[in-house]
């Protein structure tokens, strides 16, 4: 088998195992985990073992609403269970107890609510715990908790108060899960954690939880906070921060003030905000490829006011970057196509000489300044442009519920019909755009394909064949439940590849001329 049918195998394989690691299993969920910085112990403060209280009464939940989002908070606990985000086509953000305060066994009652936030409050023999919601800033999705205590104990009292950001729901059912990391951003670093491994982080400035769209940012006023996060069950963990313990005496009081962000990942909103929130979002291994697509979508957004536009834009603006490498790869394809029949040559005459075969096979790429593995560069190039894209798609909230011709979602795949029952592989949506694309490959692998002269020419031949079939299938199958966004990048490039390919392939043999012609001078 030639060199360069190896390595289009392995790259194909690489591009299975790296889409087996993006894409779900089983369900469509699997936990992708970004960078993680590594656990540091904390002998400074201990945390209380997780108590939830129990009420014999049903959970209450006081709603607050306006016109950009709902929260829903458990009573009992004064946390947020969900928020509904209504300019977001009804997207949910589940926390399930955000906010929630650790080793508090009496549960909490609401006592005022307004326009401008909730205010729950809680007793005890020792204490009185004041939560105050202020909300009346959300129109940029920010906010501020505000925790008051205040003792009622003829002894001194002592407390840190544990607050939780999240529960964290990694089981397979959960369709999110693969979306969900932590961040803690201190003075000097940024650290992405591994939501499925108990960590604890010193001296962090602020700390958040988010899933694909949507995050909850927490930065406590004063310094000397710790994040942590722990297991509660092998798919389940908690997310919260802690500070350090305080003494109450009889009859103090002590508050605590939270910045805190309850809101979509969008750059323009967070830093209009507060641009150190920025940092929160992560396109993992490529991320700056990712943001630099982002930046490059963005600004081709503003000129066409829509995505699907922009994505294509953006395919033809990276293709016509790349095109030298892509010019390069052409020619490199007819030249070997050229040098075939001399190559046979070589094989026949060459055959019980195996060592020598390959040093004069090298000899004559050499003089005739040949690169067998120069056809795939321009792929090796876009594998982290195409992966970059991936994470900005799938995460970008922008482009949730963004149509283009008959793409209600570019987040989505297509779905252009919806089938009752589901068939073997499809499921039960036909998914348009990954069969053109898979089309438009076919065509692109046949006028790839070289020719091929002698004894070998029926193998050579098979195994072109083999993979003229092989590698649109696998493309489509691989794309078919990707955003569609990211099948419309690679549609629009596969569609310029072959239609380079089939303008300049006269040119290109042209200027190559005939190395069998030249070696015989």
């Amino acid at each position: 088998m030639e060199k360069r049918s190896i390595l289009a195998i392995a790259l194909s394989i690489m591009v299975l195992l790296l889409w087996s690691a993006l894409m779900p299993k089983q369900q469509p969920a699997a936990n992708k985990a970004l960078t993680e910085s590594a656990p540091i112990a904390s002998p400074a403060v201990t945390l209380p073992v997780p108590v939830t209280p129990v009420s014999v009464a049903p959970a209450v939940e006081v709603q607050f609403q306006n016109p950009q989002f709902e929260i829903s908070f458990d009573e009992s606990l004064a946390a947020v269970r969900q928020v509904i985000f209504k300019q977001y086509l009804g997207h949910k953000f589940i926390l399930e107890n955000g906010f929630d305060i650790l080793d508090i066994n009496t549960p909490f009652k609401k006592e005022s609510a307004s326009v401008d936030g909730v205010t729950f409050v809680q007793f005890d023999a020792t204490k009185k715990i004041t939560k105050v919601f202020i909300l009346s800033k959300m129109s940029n999705f920010e906010g501020e908790l505000r925790i008051n205590v205040q003792s009622q104990s003829s002894q001194p009292i002592k407390l840190d108060i544990p607050l939780i950001l999240g529960t964290l729901d990694f089981a397979p059912a959960n369709v999110q899960s693969r979306f969900q990391d932590v961040v803690a951003v201190s003075a000097d670093k940024t650290a992405f954690l591994n939501g499925r491994k108990e960590t604890k982080l010193d001296n962090i400035k602020f700390a958040c939880l988010r899933e694909k769209y949507f995050s909850l940012i927490v930065e406590p006023e004063e310094k000397d906070w710790q994040m942590f996060v722990r297991k509660l069950t092998p798919q389940r963990s908690q997310v919260g921060i802690v500070g350090q313990p305080i003494t109450l005496l009889p009859g103090q009081s002590m508050e605590r003030k939270f910045r805190i962000y309850l809101g979509p990942q969008d750059l323009q909103i967070l830093n209009k905000v507060n641009p150190q929130w920025a940092t929160i979002i992560n396109y993992g291994f490529f991320d700056f490829i990712g943001q630099l697509l982002l930046h490059l979508l963005q600004f081709f957004f503003a000129i066409v006011h829509n995505w699907g536009w922009a994505i294509v834009i953006l395919s033809i603006a990276v293709y016509l970057i790349l095109y030298p490498l892509t010019l390069k790869q052409m020619r490199s394809m007819k030249e070997m196509q050229a040098l075939q029949p001399r190559i046979e040559e070589l094989r026949k005459s060459l055959k019980d000489n195996p060592q020598k075969l390959n040093k004069e096979i090298m000899e004559l790429y050499k003089v005739h300044k040949v690169n067998p593995f120069g056809g795939c560069l321009p792929l090796l190039l876009q594998m982290p442009i195409f992966f970059a894209l991936y994470q900005v798609l799938s995460r970008s909230i922008a482009l949730k519920g963004a149509h283009f011709l008959w793409i209600k979602d570019l987040s989505e795949p297509d779905r252009l019909i919806m089938l009752p029952s589901s068939l073997p592989i499809l499921g039960n949506e036909i998914n348009i755009l990954p069969i053109l694309m898979a089309i438009v490959m076919f065509f692109q692998q046949k006028m790839s394909m070289t020719g091929a002269h002698g004894a070998s020419a029926d193998m050579a031949q098979q195994q072109q064949k083999i993979m003229l079939i092989i590698f649109p299938v696998m493309f489509g199958f691989i794309f078919y439940r990707m955003p569609s966004g990211l099948v419309l990048y690679w549609f629009i490039n596969s569609g310029l590849m072959v239609a380079s390919q089939f303008w300049t392939k006269k040119p290109v043999l042209q200027q190559t001329g005939s190395p069998q012609r030249a070696g015989n001078k």
